[in-house]
């Protein structure tokens, strides 16, 4: 990992803000600027088509693999079609699907993780949204190929757990990842959502944290000035780390791989 300056101490709660910058790159960026094809597949096979997740076959730097994510959007109107990146069941049961289909034909899922949380909504509920990501997290415990995750943006609680339980997990230098969203914590604990800075300082959500934490792998060294600042280079540095460790992960056996992951997250905590 490169060495990564973190002499200009920002407060978690100033890179929340970076974190949802609408300038960031978002997975129709990165599709655009590290895949060199993707072909998108559509649908859960039991409900609908959830536009708030994107998956598909793409080749990243000569790489074959399976690219799933959150969609956010650039504008309003963009985000409202994507449902602000917070996908459905069906959205966690087509990321599934797309899991299951890359083992099958035995090449690497890649992750791009950036959502505030999965939708909360009553028809979401219905459909067994809590089920939906609990079977994701089961299935991709034991999934028998290659597993990267970037936490791209916000990483926020379940939702972004669904499609997150990979072999290594990286995260931008100013991404954040939470079991709540602070603006959340601070209205169950405080009451109060003004209070939501000193939950984002509670929370431990930075990516400084999480590394000392040991719940990340590795820390993507962003642009000066954030990742909205320079896209392109941004992506070039999510694309040159996923390369890199999926490399080092198809040189493990598939017993091996699915033991060292499942003994990663067996491990968390202590």
């Amino acid at each position: 990992m490169s060495e990564i300056d973190f002499s200009n101490k920002l407060t978690p709660w100033e890179i929340v803000q970076i974190a949802r910058n609408p300038g960031r790159p978002a997975i129709a960026d990165y599709i655009q600027g590290m895949c060199d094809d993707f072909v998108e597949l559509h649908g859960d096979r039991a409900f609908g088509d959830d536009r708030a997740l994107i998956g598909g076959f793409a080749t990243i730097g000569g790489e074959r693999v399976m690219l799933i994510g959150q969609r956010k959007g650039k504008s309003v109107e963009e985000n409202i079609l994507a449902n602000f990146g917070m996908a459905n069941p069906e959205g966690y049961r087509k990321a599934l699907r797309l899991m299951k289909l890359a083992e099958k034909y035995g090449i690497p899922v890649v992750s791009l993780v950036d959502t505030p949380g999965a939708y909360p909504g009553l028809d979401a509920e219905a459909r067994g949204q809590a089920e939906a990501i609990a079977r994701n997290l089961t299935e991709m415990a034991g999934l028998r190929t290659p597993f990267v995750v970037v936490i791209t943006g916000e990483g926020g609680s379940g939702g972004a757990l669904g499609i997150a339980v990979g072999d290594v997990v990286l995260m931008m230098q100013y991404a954040v990842y939470s079991v709540i969203s602070p603006e959340g914590c601070a209205s169950i604990l405080w009451r109060d959502g003004k209070k939501a800075p000193e939950a984002a300082e509670a929370l431990k959500i930075t990516s400084e944290s999480l590394k000392k934490l040991a719940v990340i792998d590795e820390i993507i060294a962003e642009p000066k000035g954030a990742a909205h600042s320079d896209p392109g280079q941004a992506i070039d540095a999510v694309k040159k780390a996923i390369l890199k460790h999926l490399k080092a992960l198809k040189k493990l056996d598939t017993d091996t791989l699915v033991q060292k992951r499942y003994d990663k997250y067996a491990a968390m905590g202590r």
